[in-house]
């Protein structure tokens, strides 16, 4: 028999509340229910003479049950709840030993007096799914802390540690026990529902600092705008009149585009370490990282796990670039130090664990060895000989490689099981997009390591198989060539950053390239040529671009033309080249909207994403909006393409896929999966692989 997910106790005249609703205390039907019967049974008992509601050890109540988020509204709903807890008269104490986040804290808002632990987490964090507090956060954080500081706190979605929110007001203490303090201060507790407070003299200025501040922040999200509106009007009308006007902006915010979007995102990074065949394998153990490279890429790895804790080892080719790497990994500390992230004790602490070298038997020890070297497979093959006789038997040995054959790779050693894929994105110590690649015979045990490092440093883990370019650069390489294809039939490389950038990314593809350098895309190709299919259309121009010198912006000039401060402009080179191309080919350019170009791109990064599904690559349609959202720039507003093209309708999807194979033709063609679903109705969500 389940247990009930709210119990009733007694201790003398105090009658404890306590919520047990693993794993966080989420605010389920279940429990806004036992909630609602707990203070109806309270009432009626004259013998109780204040109440205290627990979450009990280590918790409190950590917010919505965010799957009943994509149900119909089903009640008893929180506002109501949080009107019973304040409507009692009987004092409430909340004694919280967790996290009090989102409903949870609005919760504690309604209750008369708040006693956190140190471990306590507080926070209205509803921004970050696309809505606002709707159970009167809105209207209660800014008769405690005041309108300007309630606008910043709910806008910036912040969670708040027991001491500041000791300091700003939000908890009436912070002690070991919570609940045994509530329960010693009951007897003394009185009635104090912020619905009564008056809400604090303003500071225009403050306010108004506050509110630009946050729409300034809020990049598109629909609901930091509400947020802002809503706290603003506080001071009007009455308490009820601010409560409806929050409850009417998180209805309409809840059904939203943006809302079921990061909703989904929620879901899916919960989804992602789900690996089938990975019950009951356990991770390796990996205190000492070795990462052999130390540019750009290797410094940010390394950064990553000094961060996490680890004792990294830093191999380069000889003593002057193992310092320079050293030098290079300090660097990336600059910025977090002086904007105060980290102090200059923490940053010295973590370098203190850092042992550039240029001796490879300085890896004998380590459990886990990165290869970060140059994009070769020669080079790579090499270093992964060298390591099956210098590692110590059961240590990883991973590849950061971003394109290349990783069962390949694995082939030269003589324990290809203990070889994965980490594909790190630069910077690798801010991006937080891990692709874990599993080859043909990588062991259960790795892959479940590979999973437990990407946790321990902070990253988001999606699982790939291996083909060229994994999940994110095989279909990014459809992405960047139809929009070449664009370009080459009558846009210009600004139009379709525009579009794109209308659409939510922060950066066109061409922007993008150019930053990224165009000879990295421009040696995958020539790698390719031998390959590829005559019947696949081939846009030259980038490869012209690179045969003029024009790299992108490490030359001053790519697609776009780049002056002294950095601002882009596209010039008389690259319109000449474009010309070029179309004149070669007989091309009369037509004009796009920056609608067709959306949908076109989108389309076909859906269509090869499809083809991903059917192969394998990807375990399921929201692993491929993770690596785009996390790794690519995807905007988060969106939910990825896998998710954009669902809400538009599969059937239009495909429509739009058959016109982008007539204009691509080998490469392009719809995916069989993808003509299946939009034949049949489905989506990719609901799509599981069955076989294979």
């Amino acid at each position: 028999m389940t247990a009930a997910p709210v119990t009733l106790r007694h201790h003398g005249h105090v009658a404890v509340v306590e919520i047990a609703y693993a794993p966080v205390n989420a605010l389920s039907k279940g429990v806004r229910t036992g909630l609602l019967e707990a203070m109806a049974q309270i009432s009626a008992d004259p013998s109780v003479t204040a109440v205290v509601l627990s979450g009990g050890p280590g918790r409190f109540i950590a917010g919505a049950d965010i799957r009943e988020m994509n149900a119909p509204p089903d009640a008893p709903f929180l506002p109501d709840v949080i009107a019973a807890i304040e409507g009692l008269d009987r004092p409430v104490i909340a004694a919280i030993d967790g996290a009090a986040l989102g409903g949870g804290l609005e919760v504690a808002l309604g209750c008369d007096a708040r006693i956190g632990s140190p471990k306590a987490l507080l926070g209205l964090t509803e921004t970050r799914l696309g809505i606002i507090p709707g159970a009167g956060g809105t209207q209660r954080l800014p008769r405690l802390v005041g309108v300007a500081k309630a606008m910043a706190l709910i806008a910036e979605a912040r969670i708040l540690k027991a001491p500041e929110a000791l300091e700003l007001g939000l908890l009436d203490a912070v002690v070991d026990d919570p609940l045994d303090a509530a329960l010693a201060c009951a007897a003394t507790a009185r009635k104090r529902p912020l619905s009564g407070f008056p809400v604090p003299k303003g500071d225009g200025e403050a306010e108004n600092a506050a509110a630009q501040a946050a729409l300034k922040g809020a990049k598109g999200v629909p609901a930091i705008g509400e947020a802002v509106r809503v706290v603003r009007a506080v001071r009007e009308g009455t308490f009820a009149d601010g409560l409806a006007r929050e409850r009417a902006a998180f209805l309409a915010l809840r059904e939203s585009g943006e809302a079921r979007a990061l909703r989904h995102l929620f879901f899916a990074e919960r989804e992602a370490a789900k690996v089938p065949g990975l019950e009951g394998a356990r991770a390796r153990p990996f205190a000492r990282v070795a990462v052999i490279g130390a540019g750009t890429l290797g410094a940010g790895i390394a950064a990553s796990l000094l961060d996490a804790g680890l004792d990294v080892t830093l191999l380069e080719r000889d003593a002057q670039a193992a310092q320079e790497g050293a030098a290079r990994v300090r660097a990336l500390y600059d910025r977090p130090l002086k904007s105060g992230r980290v102090t200059g004790a923490q940053v010295e602490e973590r370098l203190a664990r850092l042992g550039p070298t240029a001796a490879w038997d300085a890896l004998a020890g380590a459990d886990l060895v990165i290869e970060a070297a140059f994009e070769d497979m020669d080079v790579k093959s090499d270093i992964f000989r060298r390591l099956d006789a210098l590692a110590r038997p059961g240590a990883v040995l991973a590849s950061n490689t971003s394109y290349l054959d990783l069962d390949a790779i694995a082939a030269v050693t003589a324990r290809p099981q203990d070889v994965v894929g980490l594909h790190f994105f630069a910077p690798a110590n801010v991006m937080k997009l891990l692709e874990v690649v599993r080859g043909a015979k990588t062991a259960p045990d790795v892959l479940a390591t590979a999973l437990a490092l990407a946790k321990a440093i902070g990253k988001q883990p999606v699982v790939a198989g291996n083909c060229e370019g994994f999940i994110g650069n095989r279909i990014y390489a459809h992405y960047r060539r139809h929009a070449e294809y664009l370009v080459e039939d009558g846009a210009s490389p600004q139009e379709v950053d525009a579009a794109l950038e209308a659409y939510g990314f922060a950066m066109g593809v061409f922007a993008v390239s150019d930053l990224s350098g165009l000879d990295i895309a421009y040696a995958m190709r020539k790698r390719r040529a031998a390959t590829r299919d005559p019947a696949e259309r081939y846009v030259a121009i980038a490869d012209r671009l690179c045969e003029a010198g024009r790299l992108g912006r490490k030359t001053k000039a790519g697609w776009y033309a780049y002056d002294a401060d950095g601002r882009a402009s596209l010039d008389a080179a690259t319109r000449d080249l474009i010309e070029a191309a179309r004149a070669e080919k007989g091309i009369t350019p037509r004009a796009f909207s920056p609608e067709a170009i959306q949908r076109r791109l989108v389309c076909v990064m859906a269509n090869e994403g499809a083809k991903e599904l059917e192969e394998g690559i990807a375990l399921r349609a929201s692993d491929i909006d993770l690596a785009f959202v996390n790794g690519y720039g995807f905007p988060r507003l969106k939910g990825g393409p896998m998710f954009a093209a669902d809400q538009m309708g599969l059937a239009a999807v495909l429509a739009e896929v058959e016109a982008a194979h007539v204009t691509g033709g080998a490469g392009s063609q719809p995916s069989r999966l993808l003509i299946d679903l939009a034949r049949s109705g489905g989506s990719f969500a609901a799509w599981r692989k069955t076989n294979g």
